[in-house]
């Protein structure tokens, strides 16, 4: 572990496992679990909204961290969990109280799922295949379909909270889609 910065340095090496980044990733991941309580319980409700919000928000904050002190691969692991387990938790949960459609649900965690399958055997070959930009934006919107069920401004806006999640879901599959293309080709010229 690197622990002095000078110019261009990092604070952390990639095997570090006490950093703040991956702080943020288990505090979002243990203030999910009451989130998503509240969210079975309550529905739309301020607190749960805000709760989400805090969640959803932090996301960026973890990665900026990241960044600033150097990624490690304990936060390479845990920051997907995260986004995983606070994304499809939230759906599952809208989707048992019957607040969302099932599908999209079922549509974007056999993408998540999938898409990590496809990461771990292509690493097995040493294939890295990096996350797209068009994922940033999908989970974006993921989380926002979630938050405008929640939020009580937009509670009642079914056709809002279809057309974004609906989003969520071409997003989702189109960032899927590219992720495979990008490993296909690399897994085509470390074949050849």
């Amino acid at each position: 572990m690197t622990t002095t910065r000078a110019s261009g340095t990092k604070r952390f090496g990639q095997t570090a496992l006490a950093t703040p980044a991956n702080a943020t990733t288990l505090a979002r991941i243990l203030v999910a679990v009451p989130a998503l309580v509240l969210m079975h319980d309550r529905g739309s409700a301020w607190l749960t909204v805000g709760l989400w919000f805090s969640v959803t928000a932090s996301d960026s904050l973890d990665g900026w961290l990241a960044r600033r002190d150097g990624a490690t691969r304990s936060g390479a692991f845990l920051d997907p969990v995260a986004d995983k387990v606070i994304v499809l938790g939230g759906l599952a949960v809208l989707a048992q109280r019957g607040d969302i459609w099932w599908w999209p649900a079922l549509v974007i965690a056999a993408r998540e799922f999938g898409i990590s399958t496809y990461r771990s055997i292509a690493g097995r070959r040493g294939i890295v295949i990096p996350a797209v930009r068009l994922g940033k934006y999908k989970a974006f919107v993921q989380y926002s379909a979630v938050g405008f069920v929640l939020l009580p401004w937009t509670a009642d806006s079914i056709g809002l909270q279809q057309s974004v999640l609906v989003l969520a879901v071409i997003l989702t599959v189109v960032s899927g889609a590219l992720i495979v293309r990008h490993g296909y080709i690399d897994w085509q010229r470390n074949d050849s």
